[in-house]
């Protein structure tokens, strides 16, 4: 387990009436959903920003003080974080970048951590359709004045995601002061706590009307000595389950690199599934122990 350099998770998760992630307004009254396209189909999608903030979000709600945005030290920067990877689990975890400001007849520098958490956008496996849902503004409306009517996309379908944690990154490195950065019991407990974040997974955005459900159904997850997310394009749904044989020859291509595989799902949402599937919450609590013991 110590040889672990990284944990990758792809993830399924159907939903059945939602607007997730919306864009800009396309026209006045419409609220467009962010789509891919590919020939002459186009597929919804949340962005990888989007989930990184979900997740980032989950981990105060599960208790964690998180790094404070910051105006920039220098004019026309970009707000940043309190830069404590040392400190706060977010900084650590998603990284930051930022500048000092020139003093004393110094330049100014540049602080960055690159993230130890990748993530892919959550997209769709299935086309958008035109959908819409048609709503009735009455706020501020005027005695005797029409109500604004809109209209909303939406979309139902299977949606697949991927994460990867660099696990050789995690609590040392970039933006550390310290060159043998956290004790490994923080890394484990850091690193858990993020699959605790993972596994609850919610997006704030257009919930009020819309709540949806994005939290993972099907996982496919391997421990690596390598940094690779061997399942972001290999996992599919197949007649109304997961098709084992791509997962089967994923496992078999990678058997050099391979540590350790689990596959989760959700009882009664997959007809076919592969051997030893656990249940989600099973599955998580293997990758737990997986992390335990690359930090011993």
């Amino acid at each position: 387990m110590k040889t672990a350099k990284s944990l990758t998770i792809t993830y399924l998760t159907p939903v059945s009436f939602a607007s997730l992630n919306g864009s800009d307004k396309e026209a006045d009254n419409i609220s467009s959903i962010k789509k891919i396209s590919r020939e002459t189909e186009q597929f919804p999608y949340v962005s990888s920003q989007a989930i990184r903030r979900a997740l980032r979000d989950q981990l105060a709600v599960l208790g964690h003080e998180l790094s404070e945005g910051i105006a920039a030290a220098i004019p026309h920067g970009a707000a940043t974080t309190l830069q404590r990877p040392d400190q706060y689990i977010d900084d650590d975890l998603f990284g930051f970048m930022g500048t000092t400001a020139a003093m004393d007849g110094q330049r100014g520098q540049s602080i960055t951590r690159t993230s130890v958490v990748r993530v892919s956008p959550l997209i769709s496996l299935h086309k958008y359709e035109g959908d819409l849902d048609f709503g009735t503004n009455y706020m501020g409306v005027k005695a005797g004045g029409d109500p604004n009517i809109f209209e909303t996309e939406i979309h139902s379908g299977m949606y697949r995601g991927t994460i990867l944690i660099e696990l050789d990154r995690v609590g040392c490195g970039e933006g550390f002061k310290d060159k043998e950065g956290l004790p490994n019991s923080t890394k484990a407990t850091r690193v858990k706590e993020l699959l605790r974040a993972f596994k609850n997974l919610w997006s704030t955005g257009r919930q009020t009307r819309f709540l949806a459900d994005i939290s993972p159904k099907f996982v496919a997850g391997a421990l690596l000595k390598v940094k690779n997310p061997i399942f972001l394009e290999g996992l599919l749904p197949q007649d109304g389950g997961i098709n084992v044989s791509i997962l089967a020859e994923t496992i078999s291509d990678y058997t050099d690199e391979l540590i350790a595989h689990v596959y989760g799902a959700r009882k009664g949402m997959f007809s076919i599934l592969p051997d030893n599937t656990l249940s989600i919450g099973e599955s998580f609590d293997v990758m737990a122990k997986w992390i335990d013991s690359c930090y011993e």
